[in-house]
């Protein structure tokens, strides 16, 4: 259940064992991660208690799915000192959906009472239908849905953004077109480089360029955005 605290930054607080619950890990893993300085330490409350914000949720998040990926937690140590510290929940959601998108996870088939608490709040009709016009869910027969897990976290934060439907449509096929051209063009690139070489070598090869190719997109599409919405709030 949550709080009626309140971070510093006036975002919902949640206990230790809140947080442990809505990130599916035990208490004891939570102040693991605190003690080996892989999460930031909480805001103390009223009676000494710990409080942490949404920018602990999603760098918990983070952690485990490096976890997930196989990542040893002196390699994941390493990975998350090389993230900028002023990174906000949104971005480190961005950053877990890039690392799951290494070894995407199945769809599964959930009913609404599970994609409820996945997505940890109650979900309006709305909601579910923003959800599926970013693709992170699909309705099934019944009251059932096929969701996304890498990508549920990410569209959930969404949701609290004031775009319509129709823009978020929009701007779905923008991405999604622009994606294509640029696979369409990396991999022109690539099997140029390796036209002559041997299968194993260029299946190691894509293997090791993935994470890094969508990597470079991420931060290139972070810095081009920041630079075009820069432009058009000062209005140069």
């Amino acid at each position: 259940m949550k709080t009626d605290a309140t971070t510093g930054g006036g975002e919902p607080a949640l206990t230790i064992d809140e947080l442990a619950a809505r990130a599916g890990v035990t208490v004891r893993t939570v102040r693991f991660y605190g003690s080996r300085g892989l999460l930031p330490p909480p805001e103390i409350g009223p009676r000494r208690v710990g409080r942490y914000g949404p920018g602990h949720e999603a760098r918990l998040a983070l952690i485990e799915e490096l976890q997930r990926q196989g990542m040893t937690l002196a390699a994941i140590e390493r990975y998350l000192r090389r993230l900028p510290p002023e990174l906000s929940p949104h971005d480190l959601a961005i950053h877990r959906a890039v690392v799951a998108s290494w070894a995407p996870e199945a769809p599964e088939t959930v009913s609404r009472r599970e994609l409820e608490r996945r997505a940890g709040r109650a979900l309006t009709s709305e909601d579910v239908e923003r959800l599926a016009a970013m693709d992170v869910v699909r309705g099934e027969d019944g009251d059932t849905f096929r969701v996304d897990a890498g990508l549920l976290r990410l569209g959930v934060r969404l949701l609290d953004v004031p775009l319509s439907q129709e823009a978020i449509l929009a701007a779905r096929e923008v991405l999604v077109e622009h994606s294509r051209a640029a696979a369409r063009e990396l991999a022109q690139l690539f099997r140029g480089e390796v036209a002559e070489r041997d299968a194993r070598d260029v299946r190691s090869l894509s293997a090791h360029m993935h994470p890094l190719v969508v990597q470079a997109l991420l931060s290139t599409f972070q810095r081009s955005l920041r630079e075009e919405l820069s432009e058009w709030l000062t209005g140069s």
